[in-house]
């Protein structure tokens, strides 16, 4: 079977928003993105907007042509923007403010009720809905009985293990796609995943979709660094002959 690469543009937005412009556009990046072959856009809208924003969202519904995934908060103003903007796909994730970014899994067991009822108004919508967890068995479990049809495994702890640790995380994954596959769930992973490592995430055959940002982003700045600087020195030529 083959694997989906989804690339997140959260942190084109961040670098935006770093400097309060309107550049570099995470729209323009989704499109380039998909030109290269991939097969998602991924977006997480926060509710601190501290990236991705409103409008963002909006013009990503309107110009993705492969899937369009928005990740948010099982919140009552989150549910909102997804049922007026029907993305393809949505993706429970936590969210704290603190946090740099999303760490750990969604706690579905705790929250089970009130989870169950936001699946429920996004699957009336016609919306899949993907909750990102720890390869946990309960936690697939819960996952199932909420109205989800994906899990998104959180590889982070996978991907920030020390190497001879790496191989436990890497079972724990196999074994939560594994059970999650035989249960009727779709299986997608995610977080912390690099040229060095998702190699042995592609090796699970159960996972058929990977949501990948910033390293992409991160590899990004650094090989098409060369392009811009040229880029660059030739508008400042082009300026100066003009003078």
């Amino acid at each position: 079977m083959d694997i989906a690469l989804h690339v997140n543009i959260d942190h084109v937005a961040t670098l935006r928003q770093a400097r309060g412009t309107n550049y570099p556009d995470p729209v323009e990046a989704a499109l380039i993105a998909e030109r290269a072959g991939a097969h998602g856009i991924t977006a997480h809208l926060r509710e601190d907007r501290r990236h991705v924003n409103d409008r963002d969202v909006r013009v990503l519904r309107e110009v993705v042509r492969g899937t369009f995934n928005l990740e948010m908060a099982a919140t009552e103003e989150m549910l909102a923007i997804a049922l007026a903007t029907v993305p393809d796909h949505v993706t429970l994730v936590p969210e704290r403010r603190e946090e740099r970014t999303t760490e750990g899994g969604l706690d579905v067991l705790s929250h089970r009720e009130h989870i169950r009822r936001i699946v429920g108004a996004l699957n009336d919508r016609g919306i899949r809905v993907s909750l990102f967890i720890a390869p946990s068995r309960s936690q697939i479990d819960a996952s199932k009985e909420v109205g989800a049809v994906q899990i998104e495994l959180h590889t982070g702890d996978y991907a920030h293990a020390r190497p001879h640790d790496r191989a436990s995380h890497l079972k724990s994954l196999a074994d939560g796609a594994a059970h999650a596959r035989a249960f009727g769930l779709r299986v997608a992973a995610g977080h912390g995943l690099t040229l060095e490592n998702v190699g042995q995430v592609t090796a699970i055959r159960e996972c058929v979709e990977l949501n990948i940002g910033h390293a992409i982003v991160s590899d990004a700045v650094i090989s098409g660094f060369d392009g811009a600087v040229r880029a660059m020195l030739e508008a400042i030529r082009r300026g100066r002959a003009s003078a």
